[in-house]
């Protein structure tokens, strides 16, 4: 089995690597960005990619797309440190074969690499509960959100700082602020630069 592994965290590969060292047969090679992620697709052809979304210089979904655009048989599962099923949602949407996050035990991460490379799918287990619990019950965590909330969504995704956005909306900047927290709890965001990361990635759907 040949896995690519897809992290700026050299830590994080090389605790990956031996992870997995006892599994048989098994090929493992690194990139640390999107466009040496996408190269050696192209050139190893790999059974699993194995891709943290947070990556330097690029989106991880927007690799994701890429990956499947190329190859629609490609075999993607997500290792990431976001855990909110917005994340997981979207991941999936796009076309991953599975999610795992960081916070997941060592044993779940190799069922999970297994269960994707033998032509499966693979959610963590805590995770797959409430996206059961959102989907069964109809709740889209992005339709939430006022119209002034999505407002300000939008334009954190142009780049636009609290204080810009205060201005362009004619309010102070703690009101903006605490439109943030209110959308952070709602988003199932921890900070701001989570937030600000959710928000870039609505504008490129």
């Amino acid at each position: 089995m040949k896995i690519l592994i897809v992290d700026d965290h050299v830590i994080v590969r090389e605790g990956i690597r031996r992870l997995l060292a006892p599994l048989p047969e098994l090929n493992i090679i690194e990139a640390a960005s999107v466009r040496e992620a996408a190269t050696l697709f192209r050139k190893e052809r790999p059974d699993v990619v194995l891709l943290d979304l947070n990556l330097p210089h690029g989106s991880g979904l927007e690799l994701l797309r890429r990956l499947l655009a190329e190859d629609p048989a490609a075999r993607v599962l997500v290792f990431s440190m976001y855990a909110e099923p917005l994340y997981v949602a979207r991941a999936l949407d796009a076309g991953a074969c599975g999610y795992v996050s960081k916070g997941a035990g060592a044993a779940e991460l190799v069922a999970a690499i297994q269960k994707v490379s033998s032509g499966g799918r693979y959610v963590e287990r805590e995770i797959a509960a409430q996206l059961v619990v959102n989907r069964y019950c109809g709740e889209d965590p992005l339709q939430r959100l006022t119209a002034r909330e999505a407002d300000i969504m939008r334009q954190l995704g142009e780049g636009k700082t609290m204080a810009a956005i205060a201005a362009a909306l004619g309010v102070t900047y703690k009101t903006i602020a605490n439109s943030c927290s209110v959308i952070k709890t709602k988003l199932g965001a921890e900070r701001t630069a989570d937030l600000i990361r959710i928000a870039i990635e609505m504008g490129g759907s």
